[in-house]
């Protein structure tokens, strides 16, 4: 079922709810990819009725960025979420989710002020403001995202923190193609030759996690094992390569609490993101010093 208002969306959540209904909500832009899909499953199998939201949000795009030629399938994204799964889908226009221009906007300071929001400024804020209206709006029990975007999935953790929005954000793993590139809609942008270069940006993060595990905690030697590895790629431009606390996002300079690894990296037009989670307790030479300096065995 595809519902296109946010009257005909709200009534048709009451009438689940008022059956007993949990309610699972996975925001996406469409153009739906099988990142997506674990998505949905993920929270199928939590025993949510599943609402999939469908909308290309003009609020998170900046002046020269790719809004307008965003992949739009609705007819195939209906398909895929039907296989996946989902009970209902709401794919509203812009005149239904800004009817007059906002004088009302959503803002998570601090977070949304580093990695991708030094390039990309007003993006958090059109994310947090177009979440926050679809929480408002679908009033879900459980909001699932990947954590591909990791920062924006922080800054989404801590509007429900600070906003007291009753609803569980259920942060779900990267889902990649075979060759390790992370699953993305704007794939599609990439060229041939492009898109044999960029599994590089996982291939660079694994090589980092490999040091890491075998003791390398030193946030500028991670960070250049990254670097130098994408600087192998003819096409690749680093945009930046930080090694951050994974829940305030400020930059570290050891990794003695977990931490990502993220990258942002245009091949040609095309921004990617990439990242990888960094936690003290699997490199085994840190665990062991740390005990040891705690009388641990």
């Amino acid at each position: 079922m595809i519902f296109t208002t946010i009257r005909e969306i709200r009534h048709h959540i009451n009438e689940e709810k008022k059956k007993g209904r949990q309610i699972g909500l996975v925001p996406t832009m469409g153009y739906l990819h099988e990142g997506h899909l674990s998505l949905i499953r993920q929270a199928k199998e939590r025993g949510n009725y599943v609402v999939l939201s469908i909308f290309v949000n003009p609020l998170q795009f900046g002046p020269n960025e790719d809004y307008a030629r965003y992949p739009r399938d609705l007819k195939r994204d209906e398909k895929l979420a039907d296989e996946a799964g989902v009970d209902a889908i709401f794919a509203p226009s812009v005149e239904e989710m800004y009817p007059e221009k906002s004088l009302t906007y959503v803002t998570v300071e601090k977070l949304s002020d580093t990695l991708c929001g030094l390039t990309r400024p007003g993006h958090f804020r059109g994310v947090a403001t177009v979440v926050s209206k679809l929480f408002h709006i679908i009033e879900p029990d459980e909001a699932f995202f990947g954590q591909k975007d990791i920062q924006q999935v922080r800054i989404i953790e801590q509007m429900v923190t600070d906003l007291n929005f009753p609803i569980k954000v259920v942060r779900c793993p990267i889902i990649r193609e075979e060759d390790g590139l992370a699953m993305s809609s704007r794939n599609v942008y990439l060229s041939p030759a492009e898109r044999r270069e960029a599994p590089i940006l996982y291939k660079a993060l694994r090589r980092a996690e490999k040091a890491f595990l075998n003791g390398e905690i030193d946030g500028n030697t991670l960070v250049h094992l990254v670097k130098e590895q994408i600087e192998q790629s003819p096409s690749a431009k680093i945009e930046y390569v930080r090694l951050v606390h994974l829940k305030t996002l400020d930059e570290v300079t050891k990794v003695t609490d977990p931490a990502i690894l993220a990258v942002a990296v245009r091949f040609g037009t095309t921004r990617l993101i990439d990242n990888i989670l960094l936690e003290p307790s699997q490199n085994l030479h840190y665990m062991h010093k740390h005990e040891g300096e705690h009388g641990g065995a």
